[in-house]
């Protein structure tokens, strides 16, 4: 039940982040954040679905950091 409800939490803190930033995914925000978890080399990313894996896990973490705040 814990991680269900970090994972709607999740959701949300990353909806509010991009709320934070208009969603303007091509930004320098959401590039430098980009870069600095996959690097620059965009035929060394991991494939898409390990990439929302990993936003997803990072949702949860910023939710978890929120909840302790």
């Amino acid at each position: 039940m814990r991680r269900f409800l970090d994972t709607v939490g999740g959701v949300c803190a990353l909806l509010r982040l991009g709320v934070q930033t208009r969603f303007r995914f091509r930004g320098p925000y959401w590039s430098w954040r980009t870069e600095t978890a996959f690097g620059h080399d965009r035929s060394a990313w991991p494939p898409r679905r390990a990439r929302l894996h990993a936003a997803l896990e990072y949702g949860r973490w910023m939710h978890r950091m929120r909840r302790f705040r």
